[in-house]
């Protein structure tokens, strides 16, 4: 596959995986236990993080990147977030009290990292 073709699939994982945790965050706090909407966020969540994982890997693949243990530190900052954006659905759930503060706080994540992707740091 083409690096453009994983660049989309990663950019529409990222998408759908927002989308998700605005509507998990949501329905926790309107105090919605259980229900297709939830259900649909919770699917929708873990289908787009395995989509930006192996569209990353492809993507970092087409660039030449090296084993793991000389990779750049941008491709570190964007695994441990994307670890903490699939780890945070269990926060929303046990702590709804918080949705406002991570309403606000999980897109700068994201937008940190955009930063790491456009640009690169050592």
């Amino acid at each position: 596959m083409s690096y453009q073709a994983y660049k989309v699939i990663h950019i529409l994982g990222v998408l759908f995986v927002f989308a998700a945790l605005g509507a998990l965050m949501l329905a926790s706090r309107e105090g919605v236990e259980r229900g297709n909407g939830r259900k649909l966020a919770g699917i929708t969540h873990g289908i787009a993080l395995l989509l930006v994982l192996v569209a990353g890997f492809g993507t970092a693949a087409r660039l030449g990147l090296p084993n793991p243990g000389a990779w750049p530190m941008w491709l570190w900052i964007k695994l441990a977030i994307w670890l903490v954006l699939g780890g945070i659905i269990v926060l929303i759930r046990r702590a709804p009290q918080l949705g406002t503060l991570l309403w606000w706080l999980l897109p700068l994540l994201g937008g940190i990292a955009v930063w790491a992707a456009i640009f690169k740091p050592v």
